[in-house]
């Protein structure tokens, strides 16, 4: 074993050890969201909680009157918002065992077993529909996979331009192709190999979900409108993927980034502060989207 898989093994085998205790005593494998969406009561027999009440934060560009209107004047707001539970999802993008930025890496464990772990619990106690969106080689080796049967294409057509030569940087368009990279086929490999991580494994009755045609079609078919947002990368996947939270904001639904369930890919100078993270956040919250915590969350599952 290379001592890189060899790293990854003790890092994944310690985090097991220190919260599989949680998961096994939060979480019943046998609760589900699809088996438990209809039913009047949890597994230990109480009343199922029907709404969740939380604080979605964003960044008003608006000042009060007589406050002049300047960057520095404008600052977070929050609203009040009770939803139905039945209308709602957590969105796990891109949630892997291994990420080939090793700093990067460590923070994701961190917010894997700190936070999301003890989110899930409380969401899959209540029965909030989780849904899993891996990219789509993953989705569609997994047997949750929530294929379209209606014959739809879960690859997106493209059009005749820009031409093809373009898109490849080939031909005339070479010199226009980014450097070759020395480690490029190491981290193909790396990218290749990557799985779910275990810890965040779907259960029985979770959706798997490959691209954000196959989202939308299972938020429609469960009338799903408030999409809770965690996973990573916050500056990446969390944004730009068809199925992230631009796109599926452009489709018409509320979105909400779980702040403290997502870290990014830092540079060397925004690490130290986690700039590309906090930006991502920022930027979502600046234009049309909220954030919220996953103790907000949580502490709004218990008190309804």
């Amino acid at each position: 074993m290379s001592d890189e898989a060899s790293r990854r093994r003790f890092l994944t085998d310690s985090l097991v050890a220190g919260a599989a205790g949680l998961a096994a005593a939060s979480v019943s494998p046998a609760l589900s969201p699809a088996n438990e969406k209809d039913a009047g009561t949890i597994a230990a027999g109480a009343a199922k909680p029907r709404s969740l009440t939380f604080q979605p934060r964003y960044h008003r560009w608006h000042v009060d009157p007589g406050v002049e209107w300047t960057e520095t004047n404008t600052q977070y707001a929050t609203l009040h918002w009770t939803v139905p539970i039945s209308q709602t999802a957590i969105v796990l993008v891109d949630v892997w065992d291994h990420h080939y930025l090793r700093d990067t890496e460590a923070r994701t464990e961190v917010v894997i077993s700190e936070k999301l772990l003890p989110l899930l619990a409380a969401c899959r106690s209540t029965g909030m529909p989780i849904i899993h969106a891996p990219s789509a080689p993953q989705a569609m080796q997994h047997p949750n996979w929530r294929k379209r049967s209606d014959g739809h294409s879960t690859t997106t057509v493209r059009q005749d331009w820009p031409p093809t030569e373009f898109l490849n940087k080939r031909g005339p368009y070479q010199a226009f192709a980014r450097p070759r990279e020395p480690r490029e086929a190491e981290l193909v490999k790396l990218r290749a190999e990557r799985q779910l991580h275990p810890l965040v494994q779907p259960l029985e009755g979770e959706a798997v979900v490959a691209t954000g045609d196959e989202l939308h079609h299972y938020c429609r078919e469960q009338e799903i409108l408030f999409l809770f947002y965690v996973g990573f990368n916050t500056n990446a996947c969390v944004l730009v993927n068809d199925y992230g939270t631009l796109a599926m904001s452009q489709r018409g639904y509320e979105v909400i980034i779980v702040r403290d369930c997502t870290t990014g890919m830092e540079s060397a100078e925004t690490q130290p502060a986690l700039s590309q993270t906090s930006g991502a956040i920022l930027f979502l919250e600046m234009f049309g989207r909220y954030s919220t915590t996953s103790e907000e969350i949580v502490r709004g599952l218990s008190a309804s």
